[in-house]
C-alpha cells in the first residue's frame, strides 16, 4: 500500500542557489536602494558564487512523491551565482518581469536556511494593489516556526546513482520524511526524475517518473502554464508501487514577497497535483515564490484535497531566513 501522507508539492522549488553572500558597505532601508534589489540587516546583499553558502529552497513545491510519504524538493536555492556553477559570477536582478534559466542557480552542493511552519495559518491570496500586483507578508511568526537547512546533494556515491543516469542532484522532500527527490537540470527546465530512500536494501523506496515531471519551465513569465502526466513505478518501502500523478502549473501572480531575509520582487507559481492510486484520487496544491538570482525563496503547500485555489490553512509554509 502506498503511503501518501507527505507531499513533494511544498519542496520542489525551494533550493535555487544561495551559495555565498556578500554585503556592500552601503547602508540601506529597502531593496530599491540596492543594485541587487535586496536589503538585509541594513546592508545591500549581493548574491555571489562560491562553495557552501545558503541556497534557497531547492525543489520544494512541485512534485508529490506519494510512495512512502515524501515530497520533492529541488527547484531552487536562493542566492548563488546565476547558473549554479559555484563560480565567482555575481547576479544582479534586472527586474524585467521574467526569470531566465541563467537567473536561477541550480546545482549540487547548494544550501540555505528556511523558517518552516506546519499546519500554519497563512492567507495565500495576500493583498492586491490597484495595478493587480500582490504583497505577501511572511515576516510574521507562524505557530511551530523552526529553522531548517535545505541542501542539494551530489549523486556521486549514492546507492541509487546508477538508476538515474544524467540526474543532477538529490534533496530531502519534506519535514518528517527522509525521502529524497532526484532532479535533473537541463538548459530550459528542472525535472523530477524519481524519489528514493537514503539507503538501499529490501525496504528501500525507489520510484521513477515517466516522463520526468517538469517542475520549472524557463523562462518564467506571468500567465505561462505547463503540465506533466507521469507514471510512477518502482518500490515504496520494499512494496511494489504503480500509480499516476498529473501536475498542472501556472505562473499566476506577481508582486512583493516579504521574508525574514528580505523583501523580494517575485513571480508566484501555482501547481495542482492530482494523484491517482487505483480508485483513490488525491489533490494537492502548492505555491512557489521565485525571484531573480535567489531562485525560489518561499513555498506554501496545502493539506490533502484542499477545495479552494487560494487557502488560509496550510500543511507547510517555508520562507528564506538569515
Amino acid at each position: 500500500m502506498v503511503r501518501r501522507n507527505i507531499s513533494v508539492l511544498g519542496l520542489l522549488w525551494v533550493l535555487s542557489g544561495c551559495a555565498g553572500s556578500g554585503a556592500d558597505e552601503a547602508e540601506c532601508v529597502r531593496g530599491s536602494e540596492c543594485a541587487s534589489g535586496v536589503c538585509s540587516d541594513g546592508r545591500c546583499y549581493t548574491p555571489s558564487g562560491g562553495a557552501g553558502g545558503g541556497a534557497g529552497l531547492a525543489g520544494a513545491g512541485g512534485a508529490s512523491a506519494g510512495a512512502g510519504g515524501g515530497g520533492a524538493a529541488g527547484s531552487g536555492s536562493g542566492g548563488a551565482a546565476a547558473g549554479g556553477s559555484g563560480g565567482t559570477t555575481t547576479c544582479l536582478p534586472n527586474q524585467d518581469g521574467q526569470i531566465e534559466r541563467s537567473e536561477v542557480p541550480l546545482a549540487a552542493g547548494l544550501n540555505a536556511k528556511f523558517l518552516v511552519a506546519q499546519n500554519a495559518t497563512f492567507a495565500t491570496s495576500g493583498t492586491t494593489a490597484g495595478d493587480g500586483s500582490r504583497t505577501w507578508d511572511l515576516t510574521v511568526a507562524l505557530a511551530g516556526d523552526h529553522l531548517a537547512l535545505v541542501e542539494t546533494q551530489p549523486l556521486a556515491g549514492k546507492w541509487f546513482a546508477g538508476s538515474f543516469s544524467g540526474a543532477s542532484y538529490a534533496t530531502e522532500l519534506a519535514e518528517g520524511s527522509d525521502l529524497l527527490g532526484v532532479f535533473e537540470i537541463t538548459g530550459q527546465a528542472l525535472l523530477l526524475r524519481g524519489v528514493v530512500s537514503p539507503t538501499g536494501g529490501a525496504t528501500r523506496t525507489e520510484l521513477s517518473y515517466s516522463p520526468p515531471v517538469v517542475v520549472l519551465d524557463f523562462p518564467l513569465t506571468l500567465s505561462k502554464s505547463w503540465a506533466t502526466t507521469s507514471t510512477v513505478s518502482g518500490v515504496a518501502q520494499g512494496i511494489a508501487a504503480f500509480y499516476t500523478e498529473k501536475y498542472e502549473t501556472t505562473v499566476d501572480a506577481d508582486g512583493t514577497l516579504k521574508t525574514p531575509f528580505s523583501d523580494f520582487a517575485v513571480l508566484r507559481t501555482r501547481t495542482t497535483l492530482t494523484r491517482t492510486v487505483g480508485l483513490l484520487v488525491t489533490t494537492l496544491r502548492s505555491f512557489a515564490f521565485t525571484t531573480e538570482c535567489f531562485g525560489t525563496v518561499a513555498t506554501v503547500r496545502s493539506k490533502d484535497n484542499e477545495p479552494s485555489v487560494e487557502f488560509s490553512q496550510a500543511a507547510e509554509v517555508r520562507r528564506l531566513s538569515p
